[in-house]
Order: C-alpha cells, then structure tokens, then sequence
C-alpha cells in the first residue's frame, strides 16, 4: 500500500508542476502603474508645487461640500507609491499582503518534503515516518486551496489583470490524485505497524 501511495503522490506532483507551468501564474503581468512615466517625471520635478496645487484644490472644495469617504492618501506616500516595482504593487492589492508569494512557496515544497518522508517509511516502515508525511499531506492540500483561492479573489479584484488560466483536466486530475493520496495515506498511517 506504501508503494501505491508513493506513485500516487508522484502523479498529483506531476500533474501540479504541469498545471503551474501552464497555467501562466508566474507569467502574469503586473497592473500598470496610475500615472504615465512623463507626467511622473514632471510631477518629480516640482513635488513642492504639485502639493501646494492638491492643498490648495483641497481647501476650496472644503468649502462647496464634504469629500466622498474615500481614504486619501498623502503626498509623502503618493511619492513613494509613484516608484513602487510592479511586484511590490500587485502584493499591497492582495487581502493579506504577501500569502501569495507565500502560498506560492509553501504549497510545492510541504509536498516534496512529504514525498520524500513518504519514501523514508516506504523503505523503512516506522509508523513515525507515515503520520509525519500525512501531516504535510494535509498542510499540503491546505496550502494548495488557499493558494487557488487567493488567486481567484485576486483576479476576480483586478479586471484589468488576466487570471490564471487553470486547464480543467489538469486541476481535476490533480485534486483527485491528491484526495486519493491523502485517503490511502491515512489508511496506510493507521494501520502502520512499529
């Protein structure tokens, strides 16, 4: 049973780095920036003139009528923002700043971590072995949902972002070889001996 689990966990990796290098994740371009790159180096000419222009602006619209609730930023961050890397742009648009990156990170490698401790008790049956490899079987599938789903919410936000596009026999085939891997090594922890 420890050899069919073994096989198994090396097909929905397979079918994983398939569905990763096809589907364009790390290929997605960043959401162009706010300002043109002219209108940005003109703006940085003259920062003081720009800001007492906004301050200016600010203060006779005080006067007609209240601004919408919209959270403004200041002109010290609209600096910063302005030179912001692209990358560093798409994490702050994230729900929780950098899970992508993280998930993106922690999803491939809590599954080779479990393959290879899945292949120290397929070679040397100690029970300890088998529950540590399914743990990270479950932190694995944790982390593969919570990736796909943060991808999801993030191109259903971004319109103008395309979304990764998932092959739909890719996906099944792999979340039906990782739930069958998950079913067959709890069996198989359970009913380890020693």
């Amino acid at each position: 049973m420890a050899v069919i689990v073994l096989l198994l966990w090396a097909v929905t990796a397979a079918a994983g780095l398939r569905l990763l290098f096809t589907s364009g994740l790390g290929r997605r371009p960043a959401p162009a920036p706010a300002e043109e790159p002219a209108s940005a180096m003109a703006s940085a000419a003259a920062p003081a003139a720009s800001v007492n222009a906004a301050a200016s602006a600010s203060a006779a619209s005080a006067d007609a009528e209240p601004a919408p609730a919209a959270k403004p930023m200041s002109a010290r961050a609209a600096r910063q923002a302005r030179y912001d890397p692209p990358t560093l742009v798409r994490n702050k648009n994230e729900p929780i700043p950098g899970l992508g990156p993280l998930l993106e990170f922690a999803h491939p490698m809590f599954a080779i971590i479990g393959l290879a401790f899945w292949l120290g008790y397929s070679l040397v049956h100690n029970r300890a072995l088998a529950w540590i490899a399914f743990g990270l079987a479950v932190a694995t599938i944790c982390a593969g949902i919570a990736w796909f789903t943060s991808n999801a919410r993030a191109a259903k936000r971004q319109h103008d972002t395309p979304a990764p596009t998932f092959s739909t026999r890719l996906l099944a085939i792999h979340g039906a070889a990782a739930a069958l891997t998950f079913t067959l090594a709890a069996l198989t922890a359970l009913t380890a001996r020693g």
